[in-house]
């Protein structure tokens, strides 16, 4: 009577279990930068909604709001987005925005004579 063996040799078994393991380590970091990013372009456009609302406040005012308050429902930032007007003044405005997950800040600057477009570092 002949004897068959069926199944997985250990070796077998670790040579997959390492390959899983690599492939696991080279897909985990690129997800999670793919998160940071996400959460970048969420704060920009914050900043770019929140140009929006400052060009119509001026439109009423003839000057920049220097509070968010001041703004109404012209602007509401997205959840887990803190966004600062740092400045505000009849000639220009500039202001930051965090988000509660990353160490990463954006921020915009605008002035009569250039648009400003959100950056972040």
């Amino acid at each position: 009577m002949k004897y068959r063996n069926k199944g997985f040799t250990l070796i077998e078994l670790l040579i997959v279990v390492v390959v899983i393991a690599i492939l696991a380590a080279i897909a985990i970091p690129s997800l999670f930068q793919t998160k940071e990013r996400s959460f970048i372009v969420t704060m920009k456009s914050d900043l770019r909604n929140l140009s929006s609302a400052q060009e119509a406040y001026f439109s009423d005012w003839q000057r920049y709001s220097s509070s968010l308050a001041d703004l109404g429902t012209l602007f509401i930032n997205s959840p887990s987005v803190g966004v600062a007007i740092d400045s505000a003044s009849g000639t220009g405005w500039g202001a930051t925005a965090t988000f509660a997950a990353t160490t990463k800040v954006c921020s915009v600057a605008v002035t009569l004579t250039s648009a400003g477009t959100p950056t972040c570092p």
